[in-house]
């Protein structure tokens, strides 16, 4: 109790503010929403899947998902089956051993189907660049129809990014 008492007095606390991203999101939210509609006709489902990452970029999607932005209210589910997914979220730099799984996920997909990587890491392997257990950034292993950028993106960043793709 001590320590926590003596941490708070030193560190202070966490002041972020959180209303113009919580209005930003809501902006965004409703537009996403629309678009979703109109393209799909029911909600956008979404496998998730961490090749080999530090979970920076998990934790980024998680916050998609809390009170502030809420990304389920607009119409974007994360599914736990392949089989049920419009879109392969992958983040993390492709492992060797989770090349074949992350195949094997991409073809339980129904047709359409969309590739989306999330962090640098994904895209080009980032800081695990030409290690010997990395088999290189998800292109080299599926088709990618879209890229987050960020190390790791922030969750405005990945609705944005949603939203943009969903224009195209």
């Amino acid at each position: 109790m001590k320590n926590i008492i003596k941490n708070r007095i030193l560190k202070g606390i966490a002041d972020i503010p959180i209303g113009r991203d919580a209005k930003e999101a809501e902006k965004l939210g409703e537009e996403l929403k629309a678009r979703i509609l109109k393209r799909f006709g029911r909600s956008f489902h979404i496998r998730e899947v961490d090749t080999g990452s530090c979970n920076g970029c998990e934790s980024e999607i998680i916050a998609t998902t809390n009170p502030i932005y809420d990304i389920q209210r607009f119409g974007i589910d994360f599914v736990a089956s392949p089989r049920h997914a419009d879109a392969l979220l992958v983040t993390g730099p492709v492992s060797k051993n989770m090349a074949l799984a992350l195949r094997r996920t991409y073809d339980a997909m129904p047709e359409p189907k969309f590739v989306i990587t999330l962090g640098d890491c994904a895209l080009d392997s980032g800081a695990f660049k030409d290690s010997y257990y990395v088999a290189g950034g998800v292109k080299e292993v599926l088709p990618v129809d879209m890229h987050i950028p960020g190390c790791p993106p922030n969750p405005l960043t990945i609705i944005k990014s949603l939203l943009a793709f969903l224009d195209t």
